[in-house]
């Protein structure tokens, strides 16, 4: 092959399953001009260099060539949102070959899976559950105590992208009031617009949905946030040296203090950024009125872990971005990323060396 430029793209996609031979399909029709290779590896397990050296654009999750084997390679996607999990690889390190994530892809079935959990705690549905499998035909006052709707309750969301964005579009729906935060100042209409990718006919592009918008990366920023007397607070930020542990004890506390009634805590960001032996003392306590949690420290969670026995907590495994659509929707980026390299425009989710997301 040589140095010699090659005639077509030539997309690499790595994956630790099979693909079914309908999304075969569907994926060659997305990309019609352009060779497509389908390399099953597990998870991590380095891309062999006949593979590597061959391609032009690699798709994966976690799974990287050699760095002497990426001359022809001109953008690398990922499957997944955040890249926290290869942020060590000399990929990332010693190269710049442009790295684009799957951001914005996941807003709608995370939305749906957090707005699920609020339900499921607020109905009461566990409990309608159980007496469906009992067979037993409750009282109307049974259900008069401890269920209650979401209008006009607060929810404040740390990290307003683009799944910050689609939770904060279905909680408004249901008459919630959202606030946001960022880490960078969003003074203006302007500067609220999400330049990412998104789903169409989902998310908040304008940033018009919040009624108040905050900022900061200093613990004190995020205190006058958690001090606004919200009802619901949801994680959505990704994982860096400085949101390793970000909320504990201190934090659980003074979400409290402010509320009118235990607040509940959702986590679909990444299970470190709690200190999740402070959030089980919080719920054991009745600091936390409850927690909904997607991510856990470590995964999976042990068998044995204290955290599945506290009171009042929704435990998921990682699952809450799946569904059928995931697949396609990532590959839709790298679609439009092509078309804007052929046009020599910017990219979308470009991956910042140095900033960490």
């Amino acid at each position: 092959m040589g140095d010699a430029p090659l005639a077509q793209d030539r997309i690499l996609i790595t994956n630790a399953s099979d693909f079914s031979p309908a999304l075969l399909e569907e994926i060659q029709a997305k990309f019609a001009h352009a060779d497509i290779t389908y390399l099953k590896l597990e998870n991590f397990t380095p891309i062999p260099t006949e593979y590597a050296q061959r391609a032009t654009h690699i798709v994966t999750f976690s799974n990287l060539p050699n760095v002497e084997d990426v001359r022809n390679v001109k953008l690398i996607h990922f499957f997944s949102a955040g890249l926290d999990h290869i942020m060590t690889h000399p990929i990332v390190q010693t190269t710049q070959i442009p790295l684009t994530s799957s951001s914005g892809i996941h807003g709608p079935p995370i939305a749906e899976w957090v707005i699920m959990n609020w339900l499921v705690a607020s109905r009461r549905f566990v409990n309608i559950y159980k007496s469906q499998e009992r067979h037993h035909w409750g009282k109307y006052g049974e259900w008069m105590s401890g269920v209650h709707d979401q209008v006009g309750r607060k929810v404040g969301i740390l990290g307003y992208g683009s799944i910050g964005r689609q939770i904060g579009r279905v909680a408004s729906a249901l008459g919630m009031q959202v606030h946001a935060y960022t880490a960078s100042p969003r003074p203006t209409p302007a500067s609220r617009v999400d330049t990412g990718y998104i789903v169409p006919g989902t998310g908040d592009r304008e940033g018009t949905i919040p009624v108040s918008w905050h900022h900061g990366t200093d613990r004190a920023s995020i205190h006058a946030f958690l001090a606004l007397g919200l009802d619901h607070l949801v994680v959505a930020l990704p994982l860096t040296p400085q949101t390793t542990h970000l909320l504990g004890a201190d934090e659980f506390r003074l979400l409290a203090a402010h509320a009118q009634s235990p607040p509940f805590v959702t986590n679909i960001a990444r299970g470190k950024i709690l200190d999740q032996t402070a959030l089980v003392a919080a719920l054991r306590e009745g600091v936390l009125g409850g927690a909904a949690l997607d991510v856990t420290d470590p995964e999976p969670l042990p068998a044995d872990d204290p955290l599945w026995e506290a009171p009042n907590v929704q435990i998921s495994p990682h699952i809450s971005g799946a569904g059928l659509e995931y697949i396609p929707r990532s590959l839709d980026i790298l679609k439009e990323n092509l078309g804007r390299l052929a046009r020599g425009e910017g990219i979308l989710n470009e991956y910042k060396r140095g900033k960490g997301y």
